[in-house]
């Protein structure tokens, strides 16, 4: 999990030009300035850096850092990364 949160932190850090050590898992995203439309582009770069697809609904219970990389852990478990490979 820690990989997951540290790649968490990076997105969220680049995205919104802050230093990355500045961000833990309990920064809520009122707090880092993350409003709906942060949130929805954060997510697309979190999708494409762990192979995941994040349910759109989903998107409206992440409140902190912590959920974000917890829910990005319940999805690579739950489901297995997508493959990029067509047969």
């Amino acid at each position: 999990m820690e990989d997951i949160a540290t790649r968490c932190i990076d997105i969220i850090a680049k995205s919104k030009s802050i230093p990355a050590n500045t961000i833990t898992l309990a920064s809520t995203f009122d707090e880092l300035n993350i409003d709906s439309l942060d949130k929805i582009n954060i997510s697309f770069e979190v999708e494409e850096a762990f192979n995941i697809e994040i349910p759109d609904d989903a998107l409206s219970t992440l409140k902190t850092v912590g959920d974000m990389v917890e829910g990005v852990t319940r999805l690579r478990t739950t489901h297995p990364p997508i493959s990029t490979v067509t047969h």
